[in-house]
């Protein structure tokens, strides 16, 4: 007998078997493809690990596979061997992990069968000259399709307004066609518009992409305005020359469509983006794409580090030290370093961009794990903004903004420029508070104050997401003095729109970009450069290029300095300076204002003084001293339940069954998290700490394993989280 090993998507960190299904030939099955089969009352997607001749389970107990789904797997061996390691490594059930791997409709077992879209194109000497001049719809349809030789599919050119009768009407003049795009089809000229001209250190990084030698891991350090984009453009044009692909991945949705622009506008080649803002449908016909060879580039966000390439050419990660590369559920891998081993695997170079890199990837550099580039000049003519440390500690903030920088703001306007103001906090106010006898509205989920918003009017908790409306009295005494205490984003926007009447005031944060292309449609009324004032969170802060900001206020400096995270000074210091960029990236000079009620404070002083490097490496010096990541392996198990201190009994339990084990790891905890109840549950952590990360990912695997198998843990929900990067 014969059976089936397969990997199924279940919480049980094991492989099972199964019998072949009838008339099945089991010399044509390879491993990665997907099967169906019953799993205790369900139907579930499985992928084949092996054919096997052994069996732990006696055969009478086994079921048959129901169907098999492939003749050859979706996921090519090396992609499959990555998520298996990716698995291993991150402590997570293996069928879990390879089900993430793959697009959800090939998950739900939808046909696996890639049929090129047809695609509309301008004939070759096609001229909008020869369309008559009332024929608008006519002539902009040809001149869209012009500026995009690459083609556009039928869904792409009804987004834009086309009919089918004027796709007719352009075909019958033999000016437009329809083609199937060929997966190895390389374009005449893979460029739509000429490269600009790099600087010497743009240049070497350019060059160090482009030589033909293999795996190697690029950390480029480029100020923000350096032209990293650049580097990237010019970069993937040598690779796209050789007949290879790229992969980008992107931290945020909001940057995905923004870069995907960018791109279109400098190569004449297929495009795909892969983020959750598609359809299941669209999400698998771009992976398709990419795995088929049509799509040249891809973008993506964090879940794009599992897409195929059939040619792949080199791996670009822009904005490397951002959090959002960490899954924080489920299966809680990292992208940026799981992309780091996909370019091993592939024998491909990786480059790895900032302005403020992670801690960890300035320690591989000094580990001599990844090679060291820098471009410490802006682009063109353009200079780093100044700084100013606005001290705050006596004045009378109106609505969080200071008379000084009331001032600023207004000078700037005159000018004829615009204004970013960086303020992290949603909503018009952190908190609700009665005047009479201090109540705050708290969340009654989670340990944490409920944020007010007034448009629409409501309290919010950003943790768990429950709503209530505003109350009318207090809870506690009933008095109706109820005062909003602090500024969030609307409260900001409200008070500059009375301080600027004749500016405009947009704000930008993830109530006013839910709707589909509204980021977009922000960034492109500010390209227009008139005076206007930006008011938003971190979504501002991340690679927008505003040629006409020449003013960047951060109202609340100080948030972060005095976090019990020990990355908190990092994500300060990342934030500060990532939102400073903005400032003065073209001709005109910019300035950075600083509202801080801890003026004096070192680590401030010396990160708008010395610069974010000798931030880092004092950080780092830090860490080392402490036996913090990454100069030590860690491990948290993480564990909730529903009744207060349940959790933390339970992650004692478990100390207490394995400290005795060999390997010694420094066990810290177990620890109530620091917003012990999220969401109607109480939560703890256990952190386990050693410098041979092999010994100690042994333990956690052995614990894990004795854990799944116990009946007390199926009372909690736990988890483990390899190298966490949230201590919450």
């Amino acid at each position: 007998m014969s059976y089936l090993r397969l990997a199924i998507p279940s919480p049980l960190r094991r492989l099972f078997d199964y019998l072949p299904p009838a008339d099945c030939d089991l010399a044509t099955l390879m491993p990665g493809i997907r099967v169906k089969v019953p799993f205790a009352n369900r139907q579930l997607i499985g992928m084949l690990i092996e054919v096997t001749d052994t069996t732990d389970v006696p055969a009478k107990k086994l079921k048959p596979a129901l169907e098999i789904l492939d003749t050859t797997p979706p996921l090519p061996a090396h992609l499959l061997k990555l998520a298996r390691w990716s698995a291993s490594y991150y402590q997570h059930p293996v069928g879990e992990a390879l089900s993430q791997a793959l697009p959800v409709l090939l998950r739900k077992g939808e046909a696996d069968n890639y049929i090129p879209a047809m695609k509309w194109r301008a004939c070759t000497g096609a001229s909008t000259d020869s369309i008559a001049k009332n024929a608008s719809k006519q002539r902009q349809l040809l001149q869209w399709l012009l500026n995009n030789p690459a083609g556009l599919t039928p869904e792409q050119l009804k987004e834009a307004g086309s009919t089918k009768a004027t796709l007719t009407s352009l075909q019958e003049k033999s000016l437009i066609e329809q083609f199937t795009p060929q997966p190895d089809e390389q374009a005449d000229n893979i460029l739509r518009e000429p490269p600009l001209t790099l600087n010497p250190q743009q240049q070497t990084a350019v060059d160090s992409l482009s030589e033909d030698s293999g795996f190697r891991s690029i950390l480029l350090y480029g100020i923000t305005g350096s032209g990293k984009t650049e580097v990237y453009l010019q970069a993937i044009e040598a690779q796209l020359k050789q007949g290879k692909q790229a992969l980008v991945l992107v931290p945020e949705i909001g940057l995905t469509p923004q870069t995907v622009t960018r791109f279109k506008a400098r190569f004449n080649v297929s495009i795909v983006s892969l983020h959750s803002n598609l359809t299941d449908k669209q999400r698998l016909e771009a992976w398709q794409q990419a795995r088929a060879g049509v799509a040249k580039i891809v973008i993506g966000t964090r879940s794009a580090i599992f897409t195929p390439l059939k040619h792949p050419g080199v791996i670009i990660i822009d904005e490397e030290h951002d959090a959002s590369f960490k899954q924080q559920d489920g299966f809680r891998y990292s992208a940026r370093d799981l992309s780091v081993m996909r370019a091993h695997r592939e024998n491909i170079p990786i480059m790895l961009g900032s302005a403020t890199p992670s801690i960890e990837s300035l320690y591989n550099v000094q580990q001599q794990r990844y090679q060291w580039l820098q471009l410490t000049q802006r682009a063109g003519n353009a200079k780093p903004p100044g700084f100013e440390l606005l001290d705050i500690r006596q004045d009378n903030l109106q609505d969080g903004l200071s008379p000084a920088l009331i001032k600023q703001i207004g000078g700037h306007l005159q000018q004829g420029n615009q204004v970013l103001v960086f303020i992290n906090r949603r909503g018009f106010a952190p908190s609700l508070m009665c005047h009479d006898c201090g109540w705050i509205a708290d969340c009654r989920r989670c340990d944490a104050h409920m944020t007010l918003h007034r448009s629409p009017a409501h309290l919010h908790c950003h943790h768990c997401d429950s709503q209530r409306p505003i109350p009318r009295v207090c809870d506690s005494c009933g008095a109706d003095e109820l005062k909003p205490v602090g500024a969030g984003t609307e409260r900001t926007e409200s008070a500059l729109q009375q301080l600027f009447p004749e500016t405009p005031v947009i704000r930008v944060d993830r109530d006013t970009t839910q709707r589909k292309q509204a980021l977009q449609d922000i960034v492109d009324q500010v390209n227009l450069g008139d005076p206007c004032i930006l008011v938003g969170t971190q979504m501002l802060a991340k690679g927008h290029h505003f040629p006409k900001v020449t003013l960047v206020a951060i109202l609340n400096a100080d948030s972060g300095l005095f976090s019990a995270d020990f990355r908190g000074m990092e994500r300060t210091a990342q934030q500060i300076l990532q939102v400073a960029g903005r400032a003065g990236r073209a001709e005109l000079p910019g300035k950075v204002v600083m509202q801080t009620h801890h003026a004096d404070h070192p680590t401030i002083n010396s990160l708008i003084n010395e610069g974010y490097l000798a931030f880092a490496q004092q950080e780092l010096n830090t860490r080392n001293s402490a036996n913090l990541p990454p100069t030590i392996n860690c491990i948290m198990i993480r564990a909730e339940a529903r009744y207060q201190g349940q959790a933390e009994r339970f992650l004692m339990q478990v100390r207490q069954q394995f400290d005795r084990q060999d390997g010694k790891p420094q066990w810290i905890g177990p620890l109530p998290s620091p917003m012990e109840k999220r969401a109607g549950m109480f939560r703890a952590q256990l952190l386990l700490q050693s410098h041979d990360r092999k010994t100690l990912h042994g333990l956690v695997n052995h614990i894990a394993l004795q854990l799944e198998a116990s009946a007390e843990a199926r009372k909690i929900r736990w988890s483990v989280d390899v190298d966490p990067i949230e201590m919450f």
